[in-house]
């Protein structure tokens, strides 16, 4: 009788991954994927968990969790992805859970470009095949990283803006997406937040005229101008002005 293994197929794609990002796109991993398990007897797929926008030098990933307390809970006893670096780039860890954790669990572990299938793999193939390609995982990713902060630090040397987002009074330059200039409805509320506070005003007090005047929160005028911003500030369905959002933009330089 052969034995039915319960397959996760975990699929994994960041910003980190440069040029691959086709190659390695969610429908191409999905479609290798469900390609390799249609002609397996032994495998039927439980479900698919995929983490995007998501690096791999970490296992901090919500999909990923998910993943696992399926496995603890016993719905899943296999791991499929497409190759290593879509599993996690931390060498360390990855090898902890492949060489440990999985075979404690009874978890199959297979890797689809990579041909590596913890059930099939010998002790010299687990122990030093997966150690090295995760080592040089690892290395990669942590090679981007740097070249990405040292693109950074030499753009912010420069004098241009990096961020996805604009502060509230500035917005991006129509001729140098890097360059920020004034948005002129914005600046004149915050020249008006100034001139409050030199007045006297305490930051909630201003804030609370902004609201009684009806002037959009930062928030609401980013929502607004067409821009997707999301942030952990919001308390309810339509953004106010608040005596911390007065204050970052009184405090920021």
């Amino acid at each position: 009788m052969i034995e039915k293994y319960s397959a996760a197929l975990y699929i994994r794609l960041s910003k980190e991954d440069g040029g691959k990002v086709e190659s390695d796109s969610i429908a191409n991993q999905r479609a290798l994927l469900r390609d390799f398990v249609s002609d397996k007897e032994d495998i039927a797929v439980y479900s698919e968990y995929i983490d995007a926008g998501y690096s791999g030098v970490n296992f901090e990933r919500p999909q990923f969790r998910q993943m696992m307390e399926d496995m603890k809970a016993g719905w899943v006893n296999c791991v499929i992805v497409k190759d290593l670096s879509r599993f996690g780039r931390d060498y360390i860890e990855a090898g902890r859970l492949i060489q440990k954790i999985f075979p404690s669990a009874c978890v199959r572990f297979i890797a689809v470009t990579d041909h590596f299938d913890s059930l099939t793999a010998s002790y010299g193939e687990t122990a030093l095949m997966l150690p090295v390609k995760n080592f040089i995982n690892d290395s990669y990713s942590r090679d981007i990283s740097v070249k990405v902060r040292s693109q950074q630090k030499i753009k912010r040397e420069n004098g241009e803006f990096i961020g996805a987002f604009c502060m509230y009074g500035y917005k991006k330059s129509e001729r140098k997406k890097n360059m920020l200039v004034p948005d002129e409805y914005a600046a004149y509320i915050v020249q008006w937040i100034f001139h409050w506070k030199l007045e006297g005003y305490s930051n909630s007090a201003i804030a609370e005229r902004l609201n009684r005047y009806g002037v959009l929160s930062p928030m609401e005028y980013k929502r607004l101008r067409g821009e997707r911003y999301l942030t952990g500030f919001a308390t309810g369905m339509w953004a106010q002005w608040s005596a911390v959002a007065v204050k970052r933009i009184l405090a920021n330089e």
